[in-house]
């Protein structure tokens, strides 16, 4: 399991009137949220104008599980690392990559589908993640706050059997939302120079990985991470901290196991 308790960060978060986003440019991550709900209204308008994502055959191959209940977001906090913004967001959205609803209308239409393999799995995840992030544009656009849970895919089958989903349904992506009650400051990005490759893949040289990451290891939060936690450089927080090679080898095998579970890989029976 990822040891996200290791690290040791401190939050100094101020209270204000967020307003709407602009552009993506001033988007942050929101993990505090006022004490307002969201109003089905709103969330089933934009969760339809999402709908306009590009997908894959027009097949829309995702769902999303919306929770609310205080209960249900206590049961899926753990598979969340117990993360408090899961209980404290008004809304929990869970995007799932689905091929089940398209399996089954084939079936009921005389056709013969054959979606139960790896190959559709990343077609449905891609749909999914697609969506998933056409939504939070425009929920950040009407002023609202998402953060964007990569632990979805840590535990999955806490998740599978906390929402009841059937075979061929699996859960790719998570977010917390609501009104913020906070205005963090803005994470830092790589420079775009860094991202892109012209005609081909260009590999890294040790001269541009130092050029491309010494802003973001000379910031001074990043200089304090490494310090409290008694490491080097940076890269050590994300190898020795908080994504090692130990923890990722075991979910690795716990994904594996519950994309058999739905069916999306052979048994290994």
């Amino acid at each position: 399991m990822a040891k996200f308790t290791n690290l040791k960060i401190f939050d100094n978060f101020a209270i204000i009137k967020f307003s709407k986003m602009k552009n993506l440019t001033q988007r942050r991550t929101i993990r505090k949220y006022a004490d307002r709900k969201v109003s089905t209204d709103l969330l089933h308008q934009l969760l339809e104008q999402a709908e306009r994502t590009p997908t894959m055959g027009n097949l829309q191959l995702y769902s999303v599980i919306i929770t609310k209940d205080d209960q249900k977001k206590a049961q899926l906090s753990p598979a969340h690392f117990n993360q408090p913004m899961v209980k404290e967001a008004p809304v929990v959205l869970t995007f799932c990559a689905d091929f089940r609803r398209t399996t089954l209308w084939a079936k009921a239409r005389s056709a013969r589908p054959g979606y139960d393999n790896f190959l559709s799995f990343i077609n449905a995840a891609t749909d999914a993640l697609l969506y998933c992030q056409t939504f939070c544009n425009l929920a950040e656009e009407q002023g609202l706050g998402t953060c964007f849970l990569g632990t979805t895919v840590y535990m999955p089958q806490m998740i599978i059997d906390t929402l009841k989903l059937p075979k061929l349904v699996f859960p790719v992506a998570t977010i917390t939302l609501g009104w913020p009650a906070e205005s963090p400051a803005m994470t830092d990005r790589l420079p775009l120079e860094s991202i892109i490759h012209e005609e081909a893949y260009e590999d890294y040289t040790p001269e541009r990985i130092d050029e491309f990451y010494v802003t973001k290891e000379q910031l001074s939060e990043n200089r304090h991470f490494v310090e409290i936690n008694n490491k080097k450089t940076l890269a050590q927080i994300f190898t020795d901290i908080r994504y090692t090679k130990k923890d990722n080898e075991a979910m690795s095998e716990g994904m594996l196991k519950a994309l058999r579970t739905q069916g999306f890989l052979p048994s290994s029976d």
